[in-house]
């Protein structure tokens, strides 16, 4: 890297250099992993 990187740059450089993806989709699929959709208002389910 080159110090007149801007922030920007160095993070891109970064994902690169871990095989991340721009792909909008699987990035969704990959977070519905991690969240727990809340439940509907009226509908049982954790409390909030």
């Amino acid at each position: 890297m080159t110090e007149k990187q801007s922030q920007l740059d160095k993070f891109k450089e970064a994902a690169r250099d871990l095989d991340c993806d721009d792909d909008e989709a699987r990035f969704d699929e990959r977070v519905k992993k991690l969240v727990e959709k809340k439940p509907e208002p009226g509908q049982p389910g954790k409390p909030e």
